[in-house]
């Protein structure tokens, strides 16, 4: 259970919210939510954020969406909540004509599918929308799985077609209730008893978790999530010392408690595997280290599994340091997973913002605790993803080269950089809202698009869009800057985005997009290009970009710069068509 409780989350909502990141969210339910509410601005602001919300009255869902003009659409929030609970709808069940039962999911899935299709008639805002939990009210036992005409064989297969029917909806996003549900126990989970007294379904016990699910949810679509897993090597991937136990009895497989780190260490290859960087930093000698992965025929990970391979007498809030600089990302992107509290507590207080989970004590709850936590949500996938580590691996390579060359621009030229620009195509579009979602200190204004809104922009006429990729000798970083141009008039053109992934900072790419932008601006006849800059708390890199490009600085955060007077910039990036 997450170590806060409601009462907590109720002092937190009455908090100032001065100073923390503002984010809209719209709350619409066919029950009471009030508890609801309190308890996720409590766990938002908890997380820094400051968070106004709308809360629709009861059960008015269908005032609020189908209405253009309703409360909801008047509040213009960022995120559109819908809770329809597992009560209501076994009242809605038990009110149909039992003749009709076995179309209840059809019914209820096209009712649901029309909410977001009317939201998305009037906003392209993120939808958020709870799942059913599974219920089995008994009435035919098990053999109710048998039984069309029952409540969870409708109940099962309304979310599996809501989920289906979601992957047309790129601005949708759904939170597991079952997976809450789950950690904190069906008996603890719902209060009937308040459900029938105030229409409120959840015990304040379980708020608190339900809460975190929608939070989650939220940041990751405000560009908050985890990148990286650091990972200790004795007693957190095997059990026992290399060092001093050697290859032949540390504990993997299904030699005493190797299956627990077995489990593990498969649970992490799925990470890897979805993108998710996986970084080794022992305290060791790098040989002794690397032995299990190279000799011992039980292992599930292997060393090209590693985007970076850390084993020294240093201190591991040292070593940290080095692995963050070698990645060039957040701290607060990464996780360190260790087995000693001391370790922990260490580079906990050395990086408060770095996540570092306290490991049960037993390596079987190693997995089960991990995924309690959600760490790893993402609201989105490419298959950019599943190659990540190959590219970090890539960049070491480039890093080496960058240590021998005579000079930087000997560097850039030994390289061998191509790149292509192309507006923005379907194929690209995840990827495209991807960068916007995990871009934080190369983004110039950072505004967040899900797919659909990127869709959309690219098929406006009053939009110029480009994607650019990059490649070299060492291999292809794929589609790795974005820029959307704003036709504000004849003469002018908007920098509405410019984006980039820090992977390729200071190759010369930034010189190629602006060169590139300006030559556009000059083929399609603007005479000025506007650029804004939206300080955070994360893009202090890019503050002065605008005017290193010789912009004029026009107001508080914004440049200008006349296209006839514009001078190229030096980059050793060869242009490709494709």
């Amino acid at each position: 259970m997450n170590k806060l409780t409601f009462t907590q989350l109720k002092k937190n909502s009455k908090k100032t919210l001065e100073g923390r990141v503002r984010y809209k969210l719209a709350v619409l339910g066919d029950c009471a939510t009030q508890h609801l509410t309190t308890a996720i601005k409590g766990y938002a602001y908890e997380e820094g954020y400051g968070l106004e919300i709308f809360e629709a009255d009861y059960n008015q869902i269908d005032i609020q969406v189908m209405d253009d003009q309703s409360q909801l659409y008047l509040f213009q929030p960022q995120s559109i909540l819908i809770y329809m609970c597992i009560q209501k709808l076994y009242e809605d069940f038990c009110a149909m004509p039992s003749s009709q039962r076995t179309s209840f999911a059809e019914i209820m899935g096209e009712k649901i599918v029309n909410y977001w299709n009317s939201i998305n008639q009037v906003t392209k805002v993120h939808i958020l929308q709870f799942t059913f939990t599974y219920d089995n009210d008994n009435v035919f036992g098990n053999y109710a799985l048998k039984t069309e005409s029952s409540f969870s064989y409708q109940l099962i297969k309304l979310n599996h077609m809501l989920i289906e029917q979601a992957l047309a909806f790129r601005n949708l996003f759904w939170i597991d209730l079952d997976m809450i549900q789950q950690k904190v126990g069906q008996s603890r989970f719902y209060d009937q008893r308040m459900y029938n007294i105030a229409k409120m379904p959840f015990t304040l016990e379980a708020l608190p978790e339900v809460a975190k699910g929608v939070l989650d949810v939220v940041e990751t679509l405000h560009g908050r999530l985890h990148k990286c897993v650091i990972l200790d090597l004795d007693n957190t991937l095997w059990g026992g010392v290399i060092g001093d136990d050697g290859i032949e009895n540390i504990q993997i497989g299904e030699l005493g408690q190797g299956r627990a780190f077995t489990d593990f260490q498969r649970w992490l290859k799925e990470l890897k595997n979805r993108g998710i960087l996986l970084a080794v930093c022992s305290k060791n000698q790098e040989y002794i280290a690397k032995e299990p992965f190279i000799s011992h025929p039980e292992m599930t990970l292997h060393l090209d599994d590693f985007v970076i391979f850390v084993a020294n007498w240093q201190d591991k809030a040292t070593n940290v340091q080095y692995i963050r600089d070698k990645l060039n990302i957040g701290i607060d992107s990464m996780v360190f997973v260790d087995d000693n509290p001391f370790e922990r507590n260490l580079v906990r207080t050395a990086f408060p913002e770095l996540t570092v989970p306290d490991l049960p004590e037993d390596p079987a709850q190693y997995v089960g605790y991990l995924k309690s936590l959600n760490l790893f949500e993402t609201a989105s996938f490419s298959d950019e993803d599943v190659g990540r580590t190959q590219q970090y691996r890539a960049e070491a390579k480039r890093e080496s080269l960058k240590d021998t060359a005579r000079s930087f621009q000997d560097y850039l030229k030994e390289l061998e950089m191509t790149a292509w620009v192309k507006p923005f195509e379907k194929m690209y579009y995840s990827r495209i809202a991807q960068l916007t979602q995990r871009s934080n200190q190369f983004n110039l204004r950072t505004i967040r698009y899900t797919e659909s809104e990127i869709e959309e922009i690219a098929r406006n006429d009053d939009f110029l869009t480009l994607y650019f990729c990059l490649k070299d000798k060492f291999g292809d970083h794929g589609l790795i800057g974005v820029m959307i141009l704003e036709k504000k008039s004849k003469e002018e053109l908007f920098i509405q985005e410019w984006l980039m992934s820090c992977r390729v900072l200071k190759r010369g790419m930034e010189e190629f997009i602006i060169n590139k932008v300006m030559e556009i601006a000059e083929e399609e006849g603007y005479q000025k290009v506007i650029g804004e800059y939206i300080p955070t708390q994360r893009n202090e890199m890019v503050k002065n970009l605008y005017s290193d490009f010789g912009f004029k600085c026009v107001g508080e955060r914004t440049y200008e710069m006349t296209v006839k007077d514009y001078k190229l910039q030096k980059t050793y990036i060869e242009e490709k068509k494709r």
